[in-house]
C-alpha cells in the first residue's frame, strides 16, 4: 500500500511542475520560436510543428532526471 500512495504523490507533483511549466512557459520569449521550428501557413489553413523546442525540452529533461535519479 506504501507504494501506491508514493506513486500518488510523485504523479500530483509531476502535475504541478507541467503546470508551472504551462503558466511560466508562455513567459519564455524564445521558447517556440527556434529555428528549426516548422510554420505552414496558406490562406486561412495554419500548421505549426515545433520540432527544434521539443528537441531542446527532451534535452533538458532528459539532464534533468538523469541527475534526478543518478543522485538517489
Amino acid at each position: 500500500m506504501p507504494e501506491i500512495g508514493r506513486l500518488l504523490l510523485i504523479v500530483g507533483v509531476l502535475i504541478a511542475v507541467v503546470g508551472l511549466v504551462f503558466m511560466i512557459g508562455a513567459r519564455i520569449p524564445f521558447l517556440g520560436r527556434l529555428p528549426g521550428d516548422i510554420s505552414f501557413s496558406r490562406g486561412n489553413t495554419q500548421f505549426y510543428f515545433p520540432l527544434a523546442t521539443s528537441i531542446v525540452v527532451s534535452l533538458v529533461l532528459t539532464l534533468l532526471l538523469n541527475l534526478f535519479f543518478r543522485g538517489r
